[in-house]
């Protein structure tokens, strides 16, 4: 009988310590649980701090007991409890132990945790973790530290892999941060995602290999965000300028004509059209003048010149079939007028480059540049009438006054440019 008594009397102790162990951490989560209820309602906020704050005493006391400091449980509450006073503190100087705290013990807890008894408390230690670093991410980031918001956004990324948000942010600070694999990685795994922004990533991602000098890569991108998303301006005008550039000018027009074909009332489709013809006289002008000024080779110039006249004359009549569907579409009103101001240019500059000697020629040549002018006079006033506070439009205005010698309005128009608040 003495004996039974003995571990009977044994298994009460054993019962009591283990109960002593276990006890620090149910308050500390009784605490904590209470914070969450009274922290909602403004009247009971005092009481809610006192809460949080017993909470935190419990636990630290059971975290100091060797006996209870690697229960699953321990760790869960106390990431809780910490990574709540973390966030409770706009000062990273302050919050910074707590944050530590929180994140060592949240990441034990979701180690020892294997039944998933404290799942509640893990799950609001990380969104409280998450959301921290959201916070010092933004600071960082609009403080221009763009290595450590990366990290920043990265973390919460990491606790939470499938928030868009969160990968977002990453590649935005990896971007900035001209970090530019990382800020790949987190496109590329974005574009798998369900994510709003798409569009734009395409952008980016031909952008940042545009940066590196791989044009193949940047108009893959470009191509197949144009492929997902035909009405994006920025992107169809970086396919065209790309396929330009490595020589598929007559690709990236097929695809226009072809989409044309399908849908010949979509005006943005003849804006496109036009565009890639502009492109095109754009890349011919450029070698026109690198040629004037290093050869007086006047068969080579008129060559260029001509190829260059008949680029723009095309993009003019692409232009205007999309004022045929929309008279107040701006930018090819904008756009027309460029391509008959700039013959214009050219003529006139080439008259006023001649001696006294060759009047005669100097008048026709003026004479021309003055028809060219007034062809472009009526759609440049329109974009101007559209937009009036468009740069573009109004610098536009401002060269065709020139070339008229109208100084009353090149006044004027500048007045207007000078008025325009600074980009």
């Amino acid at each position: 009988m003495r004996i039974k008594f003995l571990l009977a009397g044994l298994l009460g102790v054993a019962t009591t310590a283990a109960f002593a162990q276990k006890y620090e951490t149910s308050h500390a989560k009784d605490s904590y649980e209470q914070y969450t209820v009274l922290s909602k309602v403004k009247a009971t906020y005092d009481e809610a701090d006192k809460n949080l704050l017993e909470a935190r005493r419990a636990i630290d006391k059971a975290a100091a007991n060797s006996k209870s400091a690697t229960l699953p449980a321990t760790y869960a509450v106390r990431a809780a409890v910490y990574a709540t006073f973390a966030m409770r503190d706009t000062s990273k100087k302050n919050t910074m132990p707590f944050f530590k705290t929180a994140d060592s013990a949240y990441r034990k807890a979701k180690e020892t945790d294997v039944n998933g008894e404290n799942k509640k408390l893990i799950d609001d230690a990380g969104l409280n973790l998450a959301q921290y670093q959201l916070n010092q991410g933004v600071a960082d980031y609009s403080a221009k530290r763009y290595d450590a918001a990366y990290k920043d956004f990265d973390y919460y990324h990491q606790l939470f892999p499938q928030d868009t948000t969160a990968l977002y942010y990453s590649g935005l600070a990896a971007y900035a941060g001209n970090n530019m694999p990382n800020a790949l990685g987190a496109y590329s795994k974005l574009l798998t995602l369900d994510f709003s922004k798409k569009a734009s990533l395409y952008l980016d991602m031909s952008t940042i290999y545009l940066s590196q000098k791989d044009t193949t890569n940047s108009l893959k991108y470009a191509t197949e965000g144009v492929e997902k998303f035909p009405a994006s301006t920025d992107l169809r005008r970086r396919e065209i300028e790309l396929s330009l550039l490595t020589g598929k000018s007559q690709e990236v027009m097929s695809k226009i004509q072809a989409a044309i074909a399908n849908d010949p009332k979509n005006k943005t489709l003849y804006y496109y059209a036009g565009l890639t013809y502009t492109s095109s006289a754009s890349v011919v002008d450029m070698s026109l003048q690198k040629l004037r000024k290093t050869s007086k080779d006047a068969a080579a110039i008129a060559a260029l010149q001509a190829k260059r006249d008949d680029a723009l004359a095309k993009a003019a009549e692409m232009y205007k079939k999309a004022l045929e569907i929309d008279p107040n579409y701006f930018e090819p009103n904008l756009n027309i007028g460029s391509a008959y101001l700039s013959p214009g240019i050219d003529l006139f500059n080439d008259a006023n480059q001649l001696p006294p000697s060759k009047q005669k020629e100097y008048n026709a040549m003026m004479a021309k540049a003055a028809a060219q002018f007034e062809l472009a006079k009526p759609y440049l006033l329109k974009a101007v009438e559209l937009d009036p506070k468009s740069r573009d439009a109004l610098g536009q205005l401002k060269i065709y006054y020139k070339g008229t010698r109208d100084s009353a309005n090149v006044s004027a128009t500048q007045a207007k440019i000078d008025a325009l608040p600074n980009k």
